[in-house]
């Protein structure tokens, strides 16, 4: 059973369209990033896509995907993760949840080494943007640091 919206009248009819217009735009607003970023996709070798949260994201691992294949970097992770501290329980029986870093990419990079050797070092990247730079992303940052004594490269 349908109404069409020329059978109601002129006010119903205003009411009708003002609640689409005002559903349409909480739709749209829903769907727009936090920081205002457009997801970007990449196809693998295999056939499958790899969404990415951002462009520039999506950029930087067709660069490090480069490097890759160049032999300048090794061991290419995406989205690795880090525990930065690990979950307990107080004595009053409360969870606390473990804290854990979740960067961009890792990957490890030939550095040169005296006598002709190449030596590994592991890096950690995080794409990053003004809006992204939070005060959880600065402790997360430090915490890195102090822990596993890797400074997180900001791409």
């Amino acid at each position: 059973m349908g109404v069409s919206l020329e059978s109601l009248s002129p006010w119903a009819q205003r009411q009708v369209i003002q609640k689409l217009t005002a559903a349409e735009a909480k739709k749209k607003a829903a769907k727009e990033s936090k920081y205002h970023n457009q997801q970007d996709e990449r196809a693998t070798g295999s056939g499958a896509f790899i969404r990415f949260d951002s462009k520039k994201e999506a950029r930087r691992f067709d660069e490090l995907l480069a490097m890759l294949r160049t032999g300048r970097i090794r061991g290419l992770k995406l989205q690795p993760q880090f525990t930065l501290q690990e979950a307990y329980t107080t004595a009053e029986g409360v969870r606390v949840r473990a804290i854990r870093y979740q960067a961009d990419f890792s990957y490890e990079l030939a550095v040169e080494r005296p006598g002709d050797e190449t030596g590994w070092v592991l890096v950690v990247e995080d794409v990053k943007s003004r809006a992204t730079k939070t005060r959880v992303y600065a402790m997360k940052k430090k915490l890195m640091q102090e822990r596993f004594g890797i400074d997180i490269q900001e791409v």
